[in-house]
């Protein structure tokens, strides 16, 4: 497992799949095509950028391209990492049907393809380095999390994830899930506790 320093970028939750039995760090995904459409998305994007650095890794047919065009056009150029797969033919085990073009996606890649791609694109490797802005010792945010601050499943918690999107200066309409990827992302455990804390204070 090896660890580095920015987020990545893929197409789909397979694609995460593949890079987390590889690597150790934030993997996002396009959701494919709707990406075009989510505005509320880039955002995101664009300030995980800002915060740690973007890898894009898509897959290497024609629709990966579209995509990774794209966000060439819309994500900020200093902060992106462009990543690119090789052209290697077959189909993913849990697929019935090669693709469109009979090329592997970034799920069907071997880990040494995929560690290589990264290191081709300049990523930034951390041997025994704290990630930035995380402390070793600070362990992910998770769902649970969310829950015991009263951020999910609570009569309340609608309101308290409205004040801390605004505290945050993300979307009004951003899900909870997006939220903890978002905080996961660039945030830390204690970050989040403090605002929450202040919250309690002030109620």
């Amino acid at each position: 497992m090896i660890r580095i320093r920015e987020a990545i970028l893929v197409e789909g939750r397979y694609d995460i799949n593949t890079l987390k039995q590889v690597v150790d760090t934030v993997v996002l995904e396009t959701g494919g095509f709707r990406i075009f459409h989510d505005k509320d998305r880039l955002k995101l994007l664009r300030r995980i950028a800002q915060a740690r650095g973007l890898i894009v890794l898509t897959d290497s047919d024609g629709a990966g391209f579209v995509i990774r065009n794209y966000l060439k056009g819309v994500l900020p150029r200093d902060r992106i990492k462009q990543a690119y797969v090789p052209d290697v033919w077959g189909k993913e085990k849990r697929k019935r049907h090669a693709s469109k073009e009979g090329k592997l996606g970034v799920e069907g890649m071997r880990p040494d393809i995929l560690c290589d791609a990264l290191r081709r694109a300049g990523a930034t490797f951390l041997d025994g380095e704290a990630q930035k802005g995380r402390d070793t010792s600070d362990s992910p945010i998770t769902k649970a999390d969310f829950y015991t601050w009263g951020l999910t499943g609570r009569t309340d918690s609608a309101a308290r994830r409205q004040r801390l999107l605004q505290e945050l200066a993300l979307p009004a309409h951003m899900t909870a899930n997006a939220l903890l990827e978002f905080i996961n992302a660039v945030g830390t455990r204690q970050e989040i506790e403090a605002i929450l804390q202040h919250f309690s204070e002030n109620h």
